[in-house]
């Protein structure tokens, strides 16, 4: 059940972290309380996560998943360039967030 809470924490990371640069520094609503929610239901399920998985382990998850699905939204929607050296990168985050799990 920890795994499956991180994983969805993760890309709620994802979620405010795209919130939050579309909130224009928290001065448009819609977008700001999207980050405010998304960010308090992420860190409780990385707080949830944590209770059974080592912190660093969890961490790092946690921070790849989000990272990974926020560039690759912003490659989806044209916010950021898509290029091959990109893509093998976030690759890389994945088979890293991927050996982490295998590895526990």
């Amino acid at each position: 059940m920890a795994w499956f809470v991180l994983v969805l924490s993760g890309a709620l990371e994802a979620v405010w972290a795209t919130a939050l640069g579309r909130s224009e520094g928290l001065h448009r609503l819609a977008p700001t309380v999207v980050f405010v929610v998304a960010l308090t239901a992420s860190m409780l399920g990385l707080g949830y996560a944590m209770r059974t998985l080592p912190v660093g382990t969890a961490y790092a998850v946690w921070v790849g998943i989000g990272a990974s699905l926020t560039v690759g939204w912003a490659m989806l929607s044209g916010a950021e360039p898509v290029s091959a050296v990109r893509l093998l990168l976030v690759l890389g985050i994945v088979a890293c967030v991927v050996g982490l799990k295998l590895v526990h």
